[in-house]
């Protein structure tokens, strides 16, 4: 696909004609996002007059059809203060588009748009940022654009503090499996916000996945799978804090858990040939200052977790059977009867859950969404019993907890690869 095939709303196609060409673009896809995102549009504006004067940028709101005033946001948000931004000499405009996006509902379709407009404007660089970012700051353009603009990097990746209750479906399952099957240690492989380059944005949006589940969810590890695995050249960037709504494990990831292991599993199959040459995963150049922040606490219901995963012992044995190797299953069931108190679903038994609902995927044993749906409560007590170890320890415990866990996924990649077959994973 090219950004010739890409429709845009005619306003939009007008802008992007009056602006004919721009050094950086940054877009923020959008759904409902009236209460933040004016904020956001400042701060990238903010960075982008602070750290690139001399760059010629627009911003691309590409939203989803929102009905509470986000498009207007957007258009209403003051950029005109440069004095603020600390230089000296008058600054060139800093464009804004505002678009609806056309095709399937979902980020990946908001993200269609935004690489098309890249495209057409000849951006040598660009970035995309949430829109209900309430910890965004100036600084954020600089650390994502910058690696890509000055740098000669294609990929500049998000590095975040985080509670360390949050990103329980990055830490358990999608940062440790990335980092084994396709060989870069990026530790925040669907963080939201990223950089790129023109190029990669051009890669992005010849790649046939826009009328696929894709366009509606995923695309962010899709994102950095692609770039990893097509090898782009990718970095990391220390943002801070991402402050967003809190959200307790236990009762609102369960749809987001299905929608990202869903890519996970789907990106096996399609670099298949990538996963089995790959060796001893890689550091990949850092940028920003590593420093503690201040974290907003993360509400976790852990007795209602483990009533979830304790009721599907019940009632599920039979399911996932067709999925779990024996052991795997009869250590599942038995872990149902423990105490709270000692209630341990190790990293080892684990791992085998996950390369086990791999396998089942990827061999279709049952439809997709029931295989990704069986693996919900086993998710929760998985990040029930992380929760209960970790309750008293601090960050850099949580994080050795973590890079243990990761080791333990690559441990087993031999076999996972040997199970599947070399033309089977």
């Amino acid at each position: 696909m090219t950004a010739a095939a890409v429709p845009l709303a005619p306003r939009a196609r007008a802008a992007v004609d009056a602006i004919a060409e721009v050094d950086i673009l940054v877009g923020i896809p959008s759904f409902n996002n009236v209460h933040t995102i004016g904020h956001v549009v400042r701060a990238v504006s903010a960075g982008l007059g602070k750290y690139f004067p001399d760059s010629r940028a627009v911003i691309v709101n590409s939203d989803g059809g929102s009905t509470d005033g986000t498009p207007e946001a957007v258009a209403d948000a003051d950029l005109s203060n440069p004095g603020a931004l600390l230089v000296r000499h008058p600054l060139p405009p800093v464009h804004r588009i505002v678009t609806p996006y056309q095709g399937i509902p979902g980020k990946g379709s908001a993200f269609r748009t935004i690489f098309a407009i890249a495209e057409r404007l000849g951006a040598k660089a660009c970035a995309v940022f949430d829109a209900d970012l309430r910890s965004i700051t100036p600084e954020w353009v600089q650390f994502l654009v910058g690696p890509v603009l000055e740098r000669g990097f294609d990929f500049a990746a998000p590095l975040y503090a985080r509670h360390k209750h949050d990103g329980t479906i990055t830490n358990s399952i999608v940062y440790p499996m990335t980092r084994a099957l396709y060989g870069r240690d990026l530790r925040q492989p669907i963080g939201g916000d990223f950089g790129f380059s023109g190029r990669l944005a051009s890669h992005y949006l010849a790649k046939p996945v826009w009328d696929s589940s894709v366009a509606r969810f995923g695309i962010d590890i899709w994102m950095t799978t692609t770039a990893i695995a097509d090898g782009f050249k990718v970095c990391q960037s220390f943002l801070g804090a991402k402050i967003h709504d809190p959200k307790d494990p236990g009762t609102s990831l369960a749809e987001m858990l299905q929608q990202v292991v869903s890519s996970v599993f789907e990106l096996m199959a399609t670099y298949r040939d990538r996963i089995a040459a790959v060796g001893q995963p890689e550091a990949v150049p850092l940028f920003g200052f590593v420093h503690e922040v201040g974290l907003e606490p993360i509400p976790v219901n852990v007795e209602g977790m483990l009533a979830i995963y304790r009721q599907a012992a019940r009632d599920l044995p039979e399911l996932w059977e067709r999925i779990l190797r024996p052991a795997t299953l009869s250590e599942i069931v038995a872990h149902a009867a423990r105490p709270n108190g000692r209630f341990h679903l190790d990293d080892e038994l684990w791992v085998r859950v996950v390369y086990d609902f791999a396998v089942a995927h990827q061999r279709r044993v049952l439809r997709p969404e029931q295989v990704l749906g069986a693996l919900v409560p086993l998710y929760l007590g998985r990040t029930a019993s992380f929760v209960l170890e970790t309750e008293k320890s601090r960050p850099a415990e949580v994080e050795t907890a973590i890079q243990a866990l990761a080791q333990e996924y690559l441990r087993q990649k031999d076999e996972l690869i040997a199970r599947l077959g070399a033309q089977e994973v």
